[in-house]
């Protein structure tokens, strides 16, 4: 099976992504990893959208599964198999806001437990790091803002790569508020 990254948003699929895309006969993903893979797929293709990703080791082999953003990213990358990059939500957020990935730290959220999420972001500021958390639509960011000393800038991604992307930027002490579900936070020396 194939793992193959395809963005974080439209247009942010890498060539050796496309050519997969391109020659799979099968292909599985959720419905925005489809609708960003679609310019690829070929006719005839069998595709089908993934109710159940706890059957995904059972997959043919011959199966390409596409992963939003880059599957080593919180994404499908532990299936195994071959796995192509995308480029992350990570990746354009940084680029956007201008930070070196040297000092990052990345943090989960996304379907976690948002208070372990939170100390371990809170932890990660605190050693000097500039951390990528990755959100799910129930996380707070008030509530990482608490956690962290007034003055460190917290950023809040929202669609990126999407014509409704926005970057809303503040401090701890006035954090910004997400408007979207699809969001991501950067917090530390940004």
């Amino acid at each position: 099976m194939k793992i193959v990254g395809v963005g974080c948003g439209p247009g942010m699929i890498t060539a050796a992504a496309a050519a997969a895309i391109a020659g799979a006969a099968v292909i599985y993903g959720s419905d925005r990893a489809i609708d960003l893979a679609r310019p690829y797929i070929r006719e005839g293709a069998a595709v089908h959208e993934i109710t159940d990703y706890k059957r995904l080791r059972s997959l043919p082999d011959d199966a390409v599964v596409l992963s939003t953003g880059d599957p080593m990213l919180a994404g499908l990358g532990y299936l195994g198999g071959e796995v192509i990059p995308g480029i992350s939500s990570m990746q354009v957020a940084f680029a956007r806001l201008g930070i070196s990935l040297v000092k990052s730290a990345v943090v989960t959220a996304h379907g976690k437990d948002h208070a372990a999420a939170i100390a371990d972001a809170a932890l990660e500021v605190s050693r000097g790091r500039v951390v990528f958390l990755i959100a799910d639509p129930a996380f707070s960011v008030p509530d990482l803002a608490a956690a962290l000393p007034p003055e460190v800038r917290i950023a809040v991604c929202e669609d990126l790569g999407y014509p409704q992307e926005r970057i809303a930027l503040g401090t701890a002490g006035a954090p910004p508020v997400p408007e979207s579900g699809l969001f991501v936070v950067v917090a530390g020396d940004l």
